[in-house]
């Protein structure tokens, strides 16, 4: 459903000029501005709205925080004071993912927010666009493909914009004159040339020296980053932590050192203010359990030492009774092209106590989809320990899930962790509706599905397969399987993070269609499978070419492993025609002949994607990715871009996330914490870099 009152655009210029200067406001005028430009609170009561606005290849959803009011006062607060936490750890990600973006993102709202410009001029609305990308992206690069995106503006009017006020300017940067400063950052924003992706994952490249990613200091190679990590590695360490994870490894005086993200360490100014949180969230913590597991992530953010990760890890899973839960820190891997270092994100959530029954039937059966997997019995787990699943609502997104975000979440990551102790799987239920209602009756199935039969078999049982698919892909897929003994975690290196995903997708896929999930009450019958997939295929072999830009190949993680999966199944299956790349009225479309076929044939993938896995095979997960996950084929990529931008629809979605206001009583006791939805993306990121710019500008 489109959001019908979009603040920025509807109410002209006044109110334009009210967001552009909340980033000079207080938190609370900020919020009172906010509330100005909101659409009629009335109307807006009625049903909940999920669509806003777009621009470039994005749009722009809210999330409804359902069973809000259904929580004590004492959940709430930790829910405040969670998300608080998370806020705070805003600027963290901007620097991970380039060094220049804190400085970019600065110079860009102090144009924004001068009203000594005039904002209706292209240059304007250009700056507009290109800042809000930036507030997508944490940075300058494409947050899912890559690529660093250019400015619709010219470089001499943005140095021009910026020499107009140049009083505003050089104080903020260190030092340097203004000319010192544009010097150093136009190149960074108008070169295509300069720092062009943020990962790179070309075969045969320096991944490191080639990803403008900034997890490595200057002039670290990648073969000095793999021997350097290599070293610290005891391959008879039952319990090995994830070396390297929440360090920036940098040269000094010529030796490799790792500078480590802790309160008194890199990011410090960050963590300081994200601990200053928890540890009142630790204050009303639900539980003991819960209150240690926070105490825990203070001390690892402390201490710095990945051995008290672990420590919170292990304690985390084995927090099942609360009700609210949530992620804070460094947590997935991939931004860092050998995918080792973690970039910092957070989500605070609580449990949907309805939705969540269907994650505990999945599970409680996690020993008989292991033993019953179609992979080798060497690479099975004996004995399936602590494996927890839930629907949760998201309360509040941030860092690397903000404002892109992942649909399902299963940590931690350390293999020994979850093999001795398990792991927890969420689907996150607020999430899926909105990108559901968002898409219902855009267009997309009647351009790009086959025929009126799969459109129907979509319309019953796409919803349902999808969310089932995710269930499995994280409770099981991710907690299925085991490495043999002194298989080196890290052996797949820049293929690691797409035969993971892989393995979770084949995972969920081999057994969303066994008789077994019709049997346990998950799905209504043995066609329903179809659905799921069906869309999987058109996905892997077709649709999700619209993210990619013509001539590219594909370079992320999650898009490898379903082309992959996808182009494998399909060629493999050639011989029987399982599926059929087939032509209606000059348009190609994916036509599935046999379903029970095209399962067989994702068993056989899963097979030998656990074996990769399990024994550490890097030239076949290398061979694997790069034959079926890489290439695109030119001309079809042509044609679905061309079916595509007919339908004017925004390949990319993100969240605007809702903002948490606490109710004081005269003795200045938090009496209630009340929810708004009615704040725009704009507003709302302006709102944060007044409120928690953590970090200075350089670090």
């Amino acid at each position: 459903m489109r959001y019908p009152c979009s603040p920025f655009r509807a109410f002209g210029k006044e109110i334009k000029i009210k967001q552009r200067n909340m980033k000079k406001t207080t938190g609370c005028m900020a919020i009172a501005m906010m509330l100005l430009a909101s659409c009629d609170s009335k109307e807006a009561a009625k049903e909940f709205e999920y669509s806003n606005e777009k621009f470039a290849d994005l749009q722009m959803l809210r999330y409804e925080v359902k069973g809000w009011e259904g929580l004590s006062l004492d959940q709430k607060k930790l829910v405040y004071y969670l998300s608080e936490a998370a806020l705070c750890g805003r600027d963290i990600f901007y620097d991970q993912n380039g060094k220049y973006n804190l400085r970019i993102r600065s110079i860009l709202e102090e144009i924004y927010t001068n009203e000594a410009f005039d904002h209706e001029t292209d240059e304007m609305k250009a700056l507009e666009v290109y800042l809000k990308r930036v507030w997508f992206s944490n940075g300058i690069h494409h947050h899912y493909g890559e690529l660093k995106f250019l400015p619709g503006f010219s470089e001499e009017w943005f140095r021009a914009a910026v020499m107009a006020e140049p009083d505003h300017f050089p104080a903020s940067y260190e030092g340097q004159t203004v000319e010192e400063f544009l010097d150093e950052i136009c190149p960074v924003m108008f070169d295509p040339t300069v720092m062009p992706k943020k990962v790179n994952q070309a075969d045969g490249e320096d991944l490191i020296l080639t990803s403008a990613g900034n997890y490595y200091g200057e002039g670290v190679t990648q073969a000095e980053a793999e021997a350097f990590y290599n070293a610290m590695k005891d391959t008879l360490d039952p319990e090995p932590v994830m070396y390297g994870m929440n360090s920036r490894l940098v040269k000094e005086d010529g030796k490799l050192v790792e500078k480590v993200w802790k309160t008194d360490g890199l990011y410090g100014e960050a963590i300081r203010k994200i601990v200053f949180w928890l540890e009142k969230a630790a204050q009303v913590a639900e539980n003991e359990t819960q209150k240690t597991v926070i105490n825990k992530l203070i001390q690892f953010y402390n201490d710095g030492d990945l051995k008290s990760f672990d420590d919170y890890c292990i304690a985390w899973v084995k927090d099942l009774d609360s009700r609210v839960d949530f992620v804070n820190g460094f947590t997935e891997s991939y931004g860092d092209p050998l995918g080792m270092k973690a970039s910092w994100e957070s989500i605070v959530n609580f449990k949907d106590l309805e939705a969540t029954k269907r994650t505990e039937i999945v599970s409680s059966n996690a020993q008989w989809f292991e033993d019953h997997s179609p992979v080798d019995n060497r690479f099975k787990k004996e004995k399936c320990k602590g494996i927890s699943a839930k629907v949760i609502t998201a309360a509040i997104l941030a860092g690397d899930l903000y404002p892109a975000t992942a649909i399902g979440i299963n940590l931690p990551n350390s293999n020994w962790v979850r093999a001795a102790h398990g792991s927890k799987s969420v689907t996150i239920g607020n999430l899926t509706e909105a990108y559901a209602k968002a898409a219902h009756g855009n267009g997309f199935n009647e351009e790009f599905v086959y025929s009126d039969v799969e459109r129907e078999l979509l319309d019953k049982y796409d919803s349902m397969t999808d969310d089932l698919h995710t269930d499995l892909h994280e409770c099981l897929g991710h907690a299925s399987g085991k490495l043999l003994p002194g298989v080196d975690p890290d052996a797949l290196k820049a293929y690691g993070s797409t035969i993971e995903e892989a393995r979770a997708d084949l995972f969920g896929l081999y057994y969303v269609g066994d008789k077994k999930i019709v049997d346990l009450g998950l799905l209504p019958n043995k066609e329903a499978f179809k659905a799921q997939y069906y869309t999987y295929m058109m996905n892997g072999l077709m649709t999700q070419l619209v993210r990619i830009e013509p001539g590219n190949d594909i370079e992320e993680a999650h898009m490898r492993n379903r082309s992959l999966i996808a182009h494998w199944a399909y060629e493999h299956g050639k011989a029987e025609n399982i599926v059929e790349m087939a032509k209606v009225n000059g348009k190609t479309f994916v036509k599935v002949n046999d379903y029970k076929k095209l399962r067989n044939l994702f068993g056989e993938l899963l097979a030998e994607i656990q074996r990769i896995k399990s024994e550490g095979d890097f030239e076949a997960a290398r061979n694997l990715v790069e034959t079926y996950g890489v290439k695109v084929d030119g001309e079809l990529h042509k044609e679905i871009l061309a079916r595509y931008k007919a339908l004017d629809l925004a390949p990319y979605k993100g969240f605007i996330n809702p903002v948490y206001t606490p109710v004081y009583n005269e003795a200045g006791e938090i009496t209630d914490v009340k929810v708004d939805y009615s704040e725009s993306f704009a507003a709302q990121n302006l709102r944060y870099s007044n409120d928690y710019s953590t970090l200075p500008l350089v670090n």
